[in-house]
């Protein structure tokens, strides 16, 4: 009974994580900002982790299964 919220929460927390970090990475691909009236390699650099603390919390979440 307790696996329900679990596995929402991982769900939630890889979706936006999978998705930040590729959209990240298509703004960079294109050369395009990732945020606008940020310094590129900032903004860069924070979705980044930003998109990788999610899914390491996603993995924690699964773990808890």
């Amino acid at each position: 009974m307790e696996s329900g919220p679990a596995i929402f929460t991982g769900s939630v927390f890889a979706l936006f994580g999978v998705g930040l970090l590729l959209w990240t990475a298509v703004r960079l691909r294109q050369r395009a900002p990732v945020a606008h009236g940020v310094h590129p390699v900032a903004s860069a650099a924070v979705a980044g982790f930003a998109g990788v603390v999610a899914v390491l919390l996603a993995v924690w979440c699964f773990t808890r299964v």
